[in-house]
């Protein structure tokens, strides 16, 4: 079974940065994709960025283009979130999210707060 840890989340100032982490346990790696999502309450859940665990192939959501880094490490089966230049919109939770032909799986969330 698959299980994805989420750290690194907390409050900044916009302007500021973050480093979120993940770490994916279980199941079978080099395979698929790793990515982020993020939710704030009463919308869905939205695309933020993602990259193939060859880490060649990576996609941003335009709201984070430019600011935002999506990196991965498949000696520590870790993806990580560079978020640079905060802003009070990405306030949310964010999720790590896993896809491969062995289904999808999502981590628990670690909570992002921007002050302005």
């Amino acid at each position: 079974q698959v299980q994805l840890v989420e750290s690194g989340g907390g409050l900044v100032q916009a302007g500021g940065s973050l480093r979120l982490s993940c770490t994916a346990s279980g199941g079978t790696f080099n395979t698929g994709t790793m990515g982020w999502f993020r939710q704030v309450p009463g919308k869905e859940r939205e695309f933020v960025a993602f990259i193939g665990w060859s880490g060649r192939n990576t996609l941003y959501a335009d709201s984070v283009k430019g600011r935002f880094t999506i990196s991965l490490d498949t000696a520590k089966n870790t993806v990580a979130l560079q978020m640079n230049n905060l802003e009070p919109e990405d306030a949310a939770v964010y999720y790590c999210n896993k896809v491969s032909t062995e289904g999808t799986y999502w981590g628990q969330g670690t909570q992002v707060t921007v002050s302005s």
